[in-house]
């Protein structure tokens, strides 16, 4: 079974590298990595540079945002089977991919998700922010929950007919397009009660001045899926409380 990571990036020179090393340290061989770089200016594409041969596709080039070099990079894909890891980030260890693959392929699974951590920016072992999933159930959705999107993969098919990010969205495609794979009875969706990813707070989507754009497109999201409207988004921010509360009282390993 053939994965490809997607990476997008843009002006990233400060963590780029722990990025490409975290999918290139991977104890499972048959990984495809894809970089799409929007035409960074500073020393990103150094960066990228003793990595190229290694790469599965790399491009830079200016994009109409971050939707639409996703959806690039999905287009490149040959896996049979498609993650997420953005420049941030990395994975929570050298096995992650490896535990993922086992998964889908003991379970026939079509989406395979599982928990991740967000860390200080500076210092990845400090734990800030807790994101812990749980068995799917349907009615779960109205409640405002959600895997957290790069601990998603998906079989590379079901983007043929569930289609890609919606270009539309500045700031909330992850969440529509998860509801479309989660919503739909005839995708089998298998939990992995596993921390996958740790991403570095201070995402386009974790900082305070963007929180309200992302209110705005959750809410709309919500109403076009037919969820319960102002009442799902307020379950949806609720849930933030406790996953910053959280490793304040509990040390988790990083």
């Amino acid at each position: 079974m053939k994965v490809s990571i997607i990476t997008i990036v843009f002006n990233n020179e400060d963590c780029i590298d722990n990025c490409l090393n975290s999918v290139k340290n991977q104890t499972y061989i048959n990984i495809e990595h894809i970089v799409i770089d929007g035409g960074s200016i500073d020393r990103t594409l150094d960066r990228i540079e003793p990595y190229k041969n290694s790469l599965g596709y790399f491009i830079s080039e200016k994009d109409s945002g971050l939707y639409n070099a996703l959806n690039k990079g999905i287009k490149k894909a040959t896996g049979d089977v498609i993650g997420i890891l953005h420049s941030d980030d990395v994975f929570y260890s050298t096995d992650s991919i490896e535990k993922v693959v086992k998964v889908f392929q003991s379970k026939n699974a079509d989406i395979v998700y599982a928990n991740g951590m967000y860390v200080e920016r500076d210092d990845t072992n400090k734990v800030k922010r807790i994101y812990k999933s749980k068995p799917f159930k349907r009615r779960y959705l109205n409640f405002g929950w959600i895997p957290l999107h790069t601990t998603i993969f998906v079989k590379k098919e079901v983007f043929k007919y569930e289609g890609m990010y919606n270009e539309s969205y500045s700031i909330a495609s992850d969440y529509d397009i998860s509801l479309r794979w989660f919503k739909n009875r005839e995708l089998k969706k298998v939990f992995l009660n596993e921390w996958l990813v740790k991403m570095r707070l201070g995402g386009k989507s974790t900082t305070a001045s963007l929180q309200k754009r992302k209110s705005t497109e959750d809410l709309e999201i919500i109403k076009k899926h037919k969820l319960l409207g102002g009442i799902t988004l307020l379950f949806k921010i609720a849930r933030k409380v406790p996953q910053y509360v959280l490793p304040r009282i509990i040390t988790y390993k990083v």
